[in-house]
């Protein structure tokens, strides 16, 4: 339908603008601003859809965010000082109930070998480490050869995964469970013959670059000049992507706090996932049975015959124990697990108090002279380039792309430049490995935080506030990983303040 004259906009206007002021809490039907009609095809077709409330994806808990105190609460026995207490505040996210299981991770290298079948070296690189289970003078090739492949361990969390192998995993199943989505609203048609560069990409099918076999029941255009169209990101169907936890989201869902405070007050702060200061259950049904999975002391892993105290000569189920106050099982103990963050020891230091994370790479999409979105590259991926100064201009916030090194020293990324700096102090690799190429620190741009403790360290580790790090291409026994999303929208659900 067309408007046959000016006199009918006014009067339409009007008759609109009523109705969108009437009632406070009543769905809009028209725009506040302009009078016209929201989802209707006779006045254009422009689109909104109120009252939104993201869907929880599979596998998640919702963690109502807060400001927490991060950073140690008991005694620094490593005298590393890399994580002095601060308040901060954490947004509201989600993160998966449990660690990443063996069976989940074989579902991906599954999905790889099917998709990637003329791309083999695609599976290898994302093929675990299985050989982490070797040690010198003990007998682990029952781990080696059965602990990722054989179902005993299917509810096992997997290990001997990196971190870059991590991220590529939850980037994978971004695109799977947005895909499904898709699936089952009838949207796309469920397509097992994709291969290679011709699969699923959450990313790229929003950009228009992945066509896919159309459903029965595609959504409707409300554009008069369309019948049907895709799913925009601002219709709200896709999840967010699954990522790695920033470390101030992982250590704020450990302690679980939540049922710790009475109006806004703190009533008591935790060491571990559960109150108190002792490793045991305290109830009546479950008193004394540990609450993790760890080491009590040297060469105890277990406990005796008869009465085993952790039940866990290695790792366990990932739901084994009791969870915390989020319902997160195994946040101390079983698996270290790895978080996002680029590891400094004076990060406490430097990070922002909200939402605090190290490890922006600022990126801009490659455009071609019409500039369109370059085509994804042979493994599906679309392709970005690392912003320039050009790009940047005159941003107060950050002067390069790569901001995992942001004040650490070095003139790059120092915000407030000046001096005599050579050239070669301008690299982080210049300044933590020295221009004679002799390591001089085992801290790089590419090292990352995890935490925890696992079935292998003592009880101090298992503290939500202590933190290691390791080469974001190294893989251990004791380390796995699990799952975070962004909430989008208000930080409570609805029904909730």
């Amino acid at each position: 339908m067309r408007f046959k004259s000016r006199l009918f906009i006014p009067t339409l206007m009007l008759g609109l603008m009523v109705l969108a002021s009437c009632g406070g809490g009543a769905k809009k039907s028209a725009s506040s601003t302009t009078g016209w009609t929201y989802n209707d095809p006779e006045t254009g077709g422009f689109e909104y859809k109120a009252d939104f409330e993201q869907e929880t994806g599979p596998g998640l808990v919702f963690i109502e965010g807060g400001t927490f105190i991060m950073g140690n609460v008991e005694e620094d026995v490593m005298k590393h000082w890399n994580n002095s207490p601060r308040r901060v505040t954490v947004r509201s996210f989600y993160m998966d109930e449990t660690e990443v299981r063996n069976v989940d991770y074989r579902e991906y290298l599954y999905w790889i070998n099917r998709v990637f079948i003329d791309m083999p070296e695609v599976y290898r690189n994302a093929l675990p480490d299985t050989l982490v289970w070797r040690r010198p003078l003990a007998y682990n090739e029952p781990m080696v050869e059965n602990y990722f492949r054989h179902p005993a361990y299917s509810e096992y969390p997997v290990v001997g995964v990196n971190w870059l192998q991590a991220s590529d995993y939850a980037a994978w199943r971004t695109d799977r469970v947005n895909e499904m989505i898709l699936v089952e609203r009838g949207i796309l048609e469920l397509d097992l013959q994709q291969s290679g560069q011709n699969n699923f990409d959450t990313e790229a099918y929003l950009l228009g670059k992945y066509e896919g076999l159309p459903g029965d029941k595609p959504l409707e255009d409300l554009d008069p000049e369309n019948d049907t169209r895709r799913v925009r990101a601002s219709d709200g169907i896709l999840l967010p992507r699954y990522r790695l936890p920033t470390e101030a989201e992982w250590e704020y869902a450990a302690y679980g706090l939540v049922g710790n405070s009475y109006e806004e007050r703190l009533t008591d702060r935790r060491i571990y996932p559960w109150d108190g200061h002792v490793l045991r259950n305290p109830s009546k049904k479950q008193r004394g049975r540990f609450m993790a999975n760890f080491v009590r002391d040297g060469g105890d892993y277990m406990g005796m015959a008869g009465d085993l105290n952790d039940a866990g000569d290695i790792t366990v189920p990932v739901d084994s124990y009791y969870p915390n106050d989020f319902g997160l099982y195994c946040m101390a103990g079983n698996v270290n697990e790895w978080v996002a963050d680029v590891y400094r020891p004076q990060s406490h230091q430097d990070v922002h108090e909200f939402s605090p994370y190290r490890g922006n790479i600022f990126r801009q999409k490659v455009l071609d002279e019409e500039g369109y979105v370059v085509e994804p590259d042979e493994y599906g991926n679309i392709q970005y380039r690392e912003e320039t100064a050009e790009d940047i201009q005159d941003r107060s916030n950050y002067r390069t792309a790569d901001n995992r090194n942001y004040k650490d020293g070095d003139a790059k990324s120092n915000i407030s430049t000046g001096g005599n700096w050579s050239a070669s102090e301008l690299t982080t690799d210049d300044m933590y490995e020295g221009s004679t190429g002799t390591l001089s620190s085992t801290i790089s741009d590419r090292t990352r935080v995890y935490k925890g403790g696992s079935w292998r360290d003592r009880a101090y580790w298992l503290s939500p506030s202590t933190r290691r790090f390791l080469d974001e291409r190294e893989a251990r026994d004791d380390i796995g990983f699990r799952c975070a999303m962004t909430r989008v929208g208000a930080p409570a659900k609805s029904g909730k303040k």
